[in-house]
């Protein structure tokens, strides 16, 4: 195909991570070399001279794509913040099944504010949500397995 009848998201991005491996796999120094010089990349004259491709790749792609970057920065600008959220929904966040929350204890309620306010306090209440659970057969929980 010719370039014009690419989507955009392959000739910006798939085209050159393509045009990456190619380059490390076939270990054509020049163009490996002109990569990492023009995305201003330091990579370890042990990790381009080892027998395995894949060790070079993985560190050029370690310095130009790091993974935790990529990851957090989506997830900050991707999941709404905290402090957006509405009463209703933290109460559907407390409740568990066909609970309401009034159902819930007194102290549990009380909750419901601090959650709200998302505040960093050294008095304000320390609150996990566990927001996808798998379930898991109870034979293979660590104190379940046979010795």
């Amino acid at each position: 195909q010719s370039k014009g009848k690419k989507p955009l998201f392959v000739q910006l991005v798939l085209d050159n991570i393509w045009s990456l491996y190619e380059a490390v796999m076939k270990r054509d120094k020049e163009k490996i070399e002109k990569i990492v010089t023009s995305l201003g990349l330091r990579i370890g004259a042990r990790e381009s001279r080892h027998a395995d491709p894949k060790v070079h790749l993985n560190a050029i792609c370690s310095q130009w794509l790091p993974i935790s970057d990529a990851v957090l920065s989506m997830v900050c600008n991707k999941i709404p913040s905290p402090l957006d959220i509405t009463a209703e929904r933290v109460e559907k966040l407390m409740c568990v099944g066909a609970r309401t929350f009034d159902s819930l204890p007194p102290e549990t309620q009380e909750l419901k504010s601090a959650f709200m306010k998302c505040s960093s306090e050294g008095t304000a209440p320390v609150i996990v949500f566990v927001s996808k659970m798998f379930p898991v057969d109870a034979k293979t929980l660590p104190q379940n397995k046979p010795r």
